[in-house]
């Protein structure tokens, strides 16, 4: 069965096509969880009672038979049930999964004939699709993949949201607030939320308003990276990139953002041994009060010969990558930034 999109999912429902089994999966949670939220809306009508006929269960604390089960029971009042099954993670490793292949029986059985009765809606936080348990839900359930966001599609998610806020702001506005809250959809809204709130009574969010209450997480997880970094705090510099890597970012975009911050602590190293004044340094570096201190602290704990030497490292993490040196594909360059990492957090 093809993976759809969420405009085919969406088309779907406005012809009040309500399939069996769904299985939602893919790295734009918020849109995952809105759509699993709007599926259900669309199964019930006026008038039946949906409260107790709409059930979840987690597989971190449930067993996937009990949750079946439960699409067995007949709805009371309505003409169907909803059953969701959230927290569903099947990897690539196997680590710290909880759909596991001794549930294939039942889940093959249930898949085969579900419950006229019932809609049962998966909601996978991870789904390897090269995992036996991944080609099964996905064979054999309408499976809908949430990718993330493209600028374009933020830019108009944000001017909806706006609207909707009872707001409105101009395109510099926008376009400031997508580059600091990066591809997160749900962030994006609640910022917008809080935009909104702020700009009133007049109710216009201002580029000016945006640089004020809005962090930039794209900036401040690479900072922290490289702060790690510079610390020697493997596990945590560990933690930050696969949260970086999980975002979306390709790793040829990571390594050019740790070699730009580490080019400006060279650089900021340079000019406070020349004199330069704080203000100064801050200033060509282009940092937030809120930043400086980090910043310079880092700068004034490495020197110019660890410095290069990083620097040369970071050189030929580049050629690996660039000639799939260790492996190519994805995996062979996530491969060399994690190398990279480990090392860079021990020099």
């Amino acid at each position: 069965m093809p993976v759809l999109t969420r405009e085919d999912l969406r088309n779907q429902l406005k012809r009040r096509e309500i399939a069996p089994v769904y299985v939602l999966f893919g790295p734009e949670t918020y849109l995952r969880d809105l759509a699993a939220k709007t599926i259900a809306d669309f199964v019930f009508t006026a008038g039946e009672l949906r409260d107790f006929n709409e059930t979840e269960f987690s597989l971190n604390n449930t067993d996937l038979g009990n949750a079946l089960a439960a699409c067995e029971q007949l709805p009371m009042m309505a003409a169907r049930r909803v059953v969701r099954v959230t927290d569903i993670r099947v990897s690539a490793t196997g680590a710290r999964e909880n759909l596991k292949e001794d549930a294939e029986n039942v889940l093959t059985a249930y898949l085969k004939r579900p419950a006229e009765s019932s809609v049962v809606i998966f909601v996978a936080d991870e789904l390897d699709k090269r995992r036996r348990m991944s080609k099964l839900l996905l064979e054999n359930a309408t499976a809908v993949e949430f990718g993330k966001f493209n600028d374009n599609e933020l830019m108009a998610w944000a001017r909806v949201k706006v609207r909707e806020s009872g707001a409105e702001a101009d395109e510099k506005a926008l376009h400031q607030l997508v580059a600091l809250v990066g591809d997160d959809v749900r962030r994006l809204t609640i910022e917008i939320e809080k935009l909104a709130t702020a700009a009133m009574p007049d109710s216009h969010i201002t580029y000016d308003l945006v640089e004020a209450l809005v962090p930039n997480s794209r900036e401040l997880s690479n900072f922290a990276l490289t702060d790690h970094l510079m610390a020697g705090r493997k596990s945590s510099a560990l933690q930050v990139l696969r949260k970086i890597l999980a975002d979306g970012a390709e790793p040829l975009m990571i390594l050019g953002l740790i070699s730009y911050n580490y080019n400006r602590l060279f650089l900021a190293r340079e000019m406070m041994a020349e004199g330069a004044e704080r203000s100064e340094v801050a200033r060509v570096m282009k940092l937030r009060y809120s930043d400086q201190e980090n910043f310079l602290a880092s700068a004034r704990r490495t020197d110019n010969k660890k410095l290069t030497r990083i620097l040369k490292r970071i050189a030929d993490t580049d050629l690996a990558i660039k000639t799939s040196k260790g492996g190519g594909g994805p995996a062979g360059s996530r491969m060399q930034i994690e190398m990279l990492v480990c090392e860079l957090a021990i020099i």
